[in-house]
């Protein structure tokens, strides 16, 4: 039992380790891209070329007075923080980055990763409620009302995915697409999928949760410190393991293209995660933000009842063929 137990634990310190630093050279890598797009430099005092910069920013935040808002509820403000930083790190435990290479592979994975996404909203509920300001208090129900709103589209597109494989098993998802890559049967579920990943990480064009304009930053704003710093790393955190849910639906996660077997299974994984995460900084970079009275007219006028008339399409094609698998 001494030996399982242990064995889990380095597995979990073997995929924490890295994500960390995976995150904090997002943040560089869009700091970077941004300053790009926009003719400027962006970071490059610290460490060559400013590789150090994201170590000194955790380093900044480590060692700041946290400080803790009077009328605030104590209790559940320093809770919060650590809730969606959690959660964000739980999520993980389902993706595979190669063939058995998963901490667990459970058969419901892609109900299970619905399931912990949709948790995180009570990190970000808590957190402006327990400020006991009206801005944190505004931007989470925000937050809430947005994150309700994109995971339905997004749990029916999963269902499209799930149907088309006969599984919900994240790893059987991805070899059921050696032949084929589900994106190109379906290419409007995943553009749909994707936009949902944007919703749901609070990121442009829908970050209206952290809309500094109207909320002084939202339902963070009251935040210093460390409990800043793992609103950050969960938001982050997220991003990263949206595009890995991504890749595994609809890009045959591990899997070559073409069947070209060049470099390791992992690499491939990690190349396509790549791929979404440029793709997240390249949209903050060129879109605008929307209304709130927008966002939520999309996400239920317009992704609802796309992703229910896709749903049905994809029963009606694979019935109609006998394409359902046992």
């Amino acid at each position: 039992m001494w030996l399982t137990f242990l064995t889990t634990f380095l597995n979990i310190i073997d995929l924490v380790i890295p994500l960390l630093i995976a995150v904090a050279y997002f943040t560089l890598t869009e700091r970077k891209i941004m300053a790009g797009i926009q003719r400027r430099r962006g970071p490059n005092v610290i460490g060559y070329m400013g590789l150090l910069q994201p170590l000194a920013d955790g380093l900044k935040l480590f060692v700041k007075e946290t400080v803790l808002p009077t009328n605030a509820n104590i209790v559940l403000f320093v809770l919060a923080p650590l809730c969606t930083f959690v959660l964000s790190l739980i999520s993980w435990a389902v993706i595979p980055f190669s063939y058995g290479n998963v901490i667990a592979d459970p058969e419901l994975g892609g109900l299970y990763f619905l399931a912990i996404s949709s948790l995180g909203v009570y990190g970000v509920l808590i957190s402006g409620w327990s400020s006991n300001s009206k801005y944190a208090f505004l931007g989470a129900l925000r937050s809430a009302a947005q994150m309700v709103s994109y995971e339905i589209s997004m749990g029916i597109s999963l269902i499209n995915v799930c149907l088309c494989v006969g599984t919900l098993n994240l790893t059987e998802i991805v070899t059921a697409q050696v032949n084929v890559w589900l994106v190109f049967p379906l290419l409007p579920v995943s553009i749909m999928f994707f936009i949902g990943c944007l919703a749901e990480t609070n990121r442009h064009p829908f970050d209206l949760p952290e809309a500094e304009a109207e909320l002084v930053s939202g339902y963070n704003v009251e935040y210093s410190a460390m409990g800043f710093a793992l609103f950050f790393l969960g938001e982050y955190a997220n991003m990263i393991v949206m595009g890995g849910l991504t890749s595994i639906c609809f890009l045959g996660g591990w899997l070559s293209p073409f069947g070209i077997g060049i470099l390791p299974a992992g690499i491939w994984f990690g190349l396509k995660i790549c791929f979404f995460v440029i793709l997240f900084i390249v949209i903050r970079a060129i879109l605008p933000r929307y209304r709130y009275d927008q966002l939520m007219k999309l996400g239920w006028k317009c992704f609802l009842p796309l992703a229910l008339a896709f749903f049905f399409l994809s029963v009606g094609i694979l019935m109609g063929f006998d394409w359902l698998p046992n």
